[in-house]
């Protein structure tokens, strides 16, 4: 189960004791800034040798770090998921509503992160990160995944131009992630995610799911839907990262 240490500004997960992981609150401060992702790891006495930073487009697109990048930050460009075996090398992705997935493979030494928004979901990212994982030597049914604070289906209502393209891709799931909400549709992106693992061969027992909404709990999560217009000087956004 999700364990909170309010003192550590994080939330983490049983499944990765052999990590280093976890998804960070609102009272770590805004993730968007370089700078105060290196503080958080300083303060928590976490010294990794680089940080991987994804530069996020909401696509499928899954990146491996380099080796023998010369510097503490590697940024990734135009990836929302990154893999790698490389020990020291802190995966990190940021979010403030989308789904935060945190992957490792503790019998393979693999371990990746991904973005999982409406369009990284829909076009099936969590199959995506499981093949490049694979690809790297590990097996679907010893991958851990942790999925982190996201919207939650009380919050996020889609229209229904973006239900019938959620339908083409992804009507097996109809009724387990779709609600009539009026004349459209909540929508719960974090069962979708743990639905596709399943499909995709991670073990039910492998899975973790954190069960709040960041848009209802303002106390502890940024909110895209509920900050970004109309509270523009309250946004932020949080992170979720592993390292081996």
């Amino acid at each position: 189960m999700f364990q909170h240490y309010p003192d550590q500004n994080t939330i983490s997960s049983s499944l990765f004791s052999l990590c280093t992981s976890g998804f960070t609150t609102r009272e770590a401060g805004d993730m968007r800034k370089i700078q105060i992702i290196k503080d958080f790891f300083q303060m928590g006495d976490i010294a990794p040798p680089k940080i991987v930073i994804l530069e996020q487009i909401h696509s499928i697109n899954v990146a491996t770090p380099d080796p023998l990048h010369l510097g503490d930050v590697e940024i990734l460009e135009e990836a929302d998921g990154v893999v790698t075996k490389e020990k020291g090398a802190l995966l990190v992705v940021r979010v403030a509503d989308c789904v935060p997935i945190l992957f490792f493979d503790p019998v393979a030494g693999v371990i990746g992160a991904s973005h999982n928004g409406w369009r990284g979901s829909v076009k099936n990212m969590m199959k995506t990160m499981i093949a490049k994982m694979e690809a790297l030597g590990s097996h679907a049914v010893n991958i851990r995944i942790a999925l982190g604070p996201a919207i939650g289906e009380c919050c996020y209502t889609v229209d229904t131009d973006r239900y019938i393209l959620f339908m083409e891709e992804m009507e097996r799931f109809e009724k387990l992630i779709f609600r009539p909400y009026g004349g459209a549709f909540r929508l719960n992106l974090t069962r979708l995610n743990y639905e596709l693992a399943i499909e995709n061969g991670i073990q039910k027992s492998h899975i973790e799911v954190f069960p709040f909404c960041t848009s209802c709990d303002s106390d502890r999560f940024f909110s895209y839907r509920r900050q970004y217009k109309k509270h523009p000087e309250q946004f932020g956004e949080m992170m979720g990262y592993v390292m081996m």
